[in-house]
């Protein structure tokens, strides 16, 4: 069937006279829907409108595409075709949603390509519509749409690359869990997000064993060592995490504030986004800006939830000792009922000797020991520990120029949120068992424990 002509409308008849490399620059500036109306003014402008260059601007603008492809990852014939594909794919949605979405996915994508490309193979392609479906009729639960959306784009990752040995409390390959964790004495947690069979299959599980009253809580995320779970309430979009009191009494903590949670009766005015969704952008955010870094020992790699820049993280160099340290809240084991131990954290301290070396009362040495700590915990001005003693977790660190940072993680209580710790470590010139000088002191910075508004 042959295409009608368009009908001359005065637009039609004027926009005849804008030359040709300005009629392009008037639709470059519109948005798609606005350039595909504008295309069926006249013949003239259809084929300005449908110029791939044009197109391939917006597959770069709204989908970050440097190429043709559809949502599978399939080549397209051109950019137009591309950019209807994703439309046709996504036309459920509203497509500021979609955008913001895909956005947040490529981000984490190309942080990982960059830092941890072990972790690309177990995210998993997106899921379908049916299969969406499917998890909503077996759990009895309507996904908030930004949660529908993430899961379209990717199905959660697979089962952990990794194995563990419980009777040895060894492990073998990377830590993969897209969130990270941290492990301190002989805990160690690293959270995966799950996909939707294994969404099913542990909700179903815990709703066993918790007997929630309001069976809209499902498993979004979790830990396959030491446990830790979190939620999403599929009613209101927030995401908790359960504490060291969820088989007893359901104890959760929102991981989310509160106030940036669209309801769905409020999306008419505001953008919608549950705390999944607000939850990965958070993480996407440490990532890209270095607030959280991988971390590696003993050939194992994963992402560590233990800030890496101030405020959270403090720094402080003394004769030529740096030391690092910052905590991170360990909701899983806090008690939220126990007014003197409410709160749970885990702190690393990292440290180093200078390439310059150790300066000690005018001297120079080429290493130094720790032999002892002292630290000073706080509950907001009030000193809830004061505590000394020798060495670090049993180990006696001899620290040299150059070399890697001596990294060790610890754990403390603490009854109220903000809290902190300082102090000081008592370092030997030398060796214990060969010392050069007298013993000196190295600042430990005051570092915070506070109850953050995001929980990982």
């Amino acid at each position: 069937m042959a295409t009608p002509t368009p009908t001359p409308t005065p637009f039609s008849i004027g926009i005849e006279s804008i030359g040709g490399l300005a009629l392009h620059t008037i639709i470059s500036k519109l948005s798609p829907a606005e350039a595909a109306a504008v295309a069926c003014a006249s013949k003239r402008c259809n084929d300005c409108a449908s110029d791939d260059s044009l197109w391939s601007l917006y597959c770069s603008q709204e989908l970050g595409l440097n190429s043709p492809v559809d949502p599978i990852g399939n080549p397209c014939p051109n950019f137009k075709a591309a950019y209807g594909s994703w439309r046709e794919a996504y036309g459920m949605y509203p497509w500021p949603l979609v955008k913001r979405v895909k956005n947040v996915w490529d981000r984490i994508k190309t942080w990982l390509t960059a830092n941890f490309p072990e972790v690309l193979p177990t995210l998993r392609k997106g899921a379908s519509e049916a299969e969406l479906n499917e998890l909503e009729k077996s759990l009895k639960v309507k996904l908030p749409l930004p949660t529908r959306v993430l899961y379209r784009f990717c199905d959660g990752q697979n089962h952990p690359c990794c194995d563990i040995d419980e009777s040895s409390e060894t492990i073998s390959g990377n830590l993969c869990g897209l969130i990270g964790g941290y492990s301190y004495y002989h805990f160690l947690v690293n959270v995966y997000l799950l996909p939707l069979n294994a969404i099913i299959n542990e909700t179903k599980d815990i709703t066993r064993r918790v007997k929630f009253t309001r069976p809209k809580y499902i498993v979004m995320a979790a830990s396959y060592y030491t446990e830790k779970m979190f939620f999403l309430d599929c009613e209101v979009g927030q995401l908790y995490v359960g504490t060291k009191n969820l088989l007893l009494n359901r104890e959760m903590m929102p991981c989310v504030p509160n106030e940036l949670i669209t309801s769905v009766h409020d999306s008419r005015n505001a953008p919608q986004q549950d705390a999944m969704l607000l939850w990965l952008e958070e993480h996407a955010r440490r990532l890209e800006n270095g607030i959280i870094k991988l971390r590696e020992e003993e050939n194992i790699r994963s992402i560590s939830l233990f800030h890496e820049q101030p405020p959270i993280c403090s720094e402080a160099t003394t004769c030529g000792v740096q030391v690092r340290a910052s905590a991170v809240f360990i909701p899983e084991f806090s008690d939220l009922m126990d007014e003197a131990r409410k709160y749970m954290f885990a702190y690393s301290i990292r440290m180093s000797l200078k390439p310059e070396g150790c300066f000690v009362h005018g001297m120079k040495f080429d290493s130094c020991q720790l032999y002892c700590r002292h630290w000073i915990i706080k509950s907001g001005d009030n000193v809830v520990a004061d505590s000394n003693g020798e060495g670090v977790i049993g180990q006696f660190p001899l620290l040299r120029p150059g070399q890697k940072e001596f990294v060790y993680e610890s754990c403390t209580t603490c009854p109220a949120s903000p809290g902190s710790i300082e102090g000081y470590f008592t370092f030997i010139p030398g060796r214990l068992t060969d010392s050069e000088g007298a013993p000196f002191e190295v600042e430990v910075a005051r570092f915070p424990l506070v109850l953050p508004d995001y929980i990982f």
